[in-house]
């Protein structure tokens, strides 16, 4: 039987970056993945990092954006990994109609509450994005946005955290988790056993069946995202790319109950709205996405359902209506059924965290989340901002 002072299970972003920062506190620290670092959702995602500022009131979305931004700018700036981090700025295409009405509401909105975004009509977009559309209204510019190559970032996590004196173990599976009678977990995996004082449950959309190892219910959801890439060509899309069209739809129909979260792009197996992101790699591929459909654990990728993503992309940028998709690949999301993170020490167990639910944007905003729930491990004390992500309003006990 392996000791360790905290357990980390989870090899995705979240995962990675509280290994990372509770090595930096000087805890022992293991982090199991039962496959290879990043891959699962954190190594398959568009590679987008949203940031709209602090805001005049900052909330967990202002620490989770920002906070996550500044670790991938030290974590290549000042740790020496290539993760491709740029800070490029992001657009969001809004095309006429009720789609503008939208945007300017959203702009006044957000402005109002400190925070950096802009409207352009579309000669001031295309003179940022040469590539867009004539025919759209215009485009949101969030200039504090970036992008990274999701899987350099997360295993470069890894890699710091193992530098820090972490173990970073992956092929091995937890099978199994059961409390002692001195409040220490056993962790079962096929070959081995593992004892440690403190869990944090970094599964992402599997957070869920560990939890019944425990005997509490984790409301988080599969949900399936989709992506598509172009062979690599010149530079071409600059900015990270997104639409406002499902924003739009989401604002006055967000949907979700008690079994399902909101803001998906399918309801009951019918399409209810088209989202979008993307961007252009350092490597020449364009890659984009959107779908959020909750089918299980099923991560088929759906042919109709990239091509209308395509669709939908290339009246955003004309010229890829000319190319042609090169591969596909999909991923699942871990959605909370309430819409909000689930970070936060989990008051059914002592010692037991969980770091989880943030849904599409967890590339994003693992970075900080991670970083969060380690201060909290290390302090015992609940990071200000963590009180809107507690556990405590959804996690319940099964038995």
């Amino acid at each position: 039987m392996t000791h360790s002072e905290v357990i980390v299970i989870g090899g995705g972003i979240a995962g990675t970056s509280a290994a990372y920062h509770l090595a930096e506190h000087g805890r022992s620290v293991t982090l199991l993945e039962r496959g290879e670092i990043a891959s699962e959702a954190s190594g398959v995602n568009a590679g987008g990092i949203g940031a709209l500022g602090w805001g005049h009131l900052p909330d967990l979305e202002s620490h989770l954006t920002m906070g996550s931004l500044q670790i991938f700018r030290n974590l290549q700036l000042d740790l020496g990994y290539d993760i491709e981090f740029r800070a490029s700025g992001g657009l969001q295409a809004v095309q006429p109609g009720a789609q503008y009405d939208y945007a300017k509401d959203r702009v006044l909105s957000l402005k109002s509450r400190g925070y950096s975004v802009e409207l352009l009509d579309i000669n001031a977009a295309r003179s940022i994005e040469p590539e867009l559309s004539p025919e759209l209204a215009g485009a949101l510019y969030f200039p504090l946005r970036g992008q990274a190559d999701p899987q350099k970032a997360t295993r470069a996590f890894a890699a710091a955290a193992e530098s820090r004196g972490a173990e970073i173990l992956t092929g091995w599976e937890v099978t199994g988790i059961t409390g002692t009678a001195d409040g220490d977990y056993l962790i079962t995996c096929p070959d081995e056993e593992y004892r440690a004082n403190t869990l944090v449950l970094a599964a992402g959309a599997w957070c869920r069946p560990l939890g019944e190892m425990l005997g509490i219910g984790i409301p988080i959801v599969p949900v399936r995202g989709q992506m598509w890439a172009t062979q690599p060509m010149p530079p071409r899309v600059f900015q990270g790319m997104s639409a406002v069209e499902s924003y739009a739809h989401w604002s006055g129909n967000p949907g979700g109950d008690a079994n399902t979260p909101p803001e998906l792009t399918h309801i009951n197996g019918r399409r209810v709205t088209r989202h979008l992101y993307g961007r252009q790699t350092r490597d020449g591929e364009i890659i984009f996405g959107g779908d959020r459909q909750m089918l299980g654990y099923d991560r088929m990728v759906d042919a109709g359902g990239v091509e209308v993503n395509f669709s939908h992309t290339a009246e955003i940028l004309p010229f890829l209506g000319q190319q042609s998709i090169s591969r596909t690949w999909s991923g699942l999301m871990p959605f909370p059924l309430d819409g909000r993170p689930i970070i936060g020490r989990i008051p059914q167990l002592g010692n037991l965290y969980i770091v989880s639910g943030l849904a599409s944007s967890g590339f994003g905003r693992g970075p900080m989340a991670g970083k969060l729930i380690a201060d909290y491990v290390h302090t015992g004390h609940q990071p200000q901002p963590l009180a809107e992500s507690d556990p405590a309003r959804c996690v319940t006990s099964l038995s």
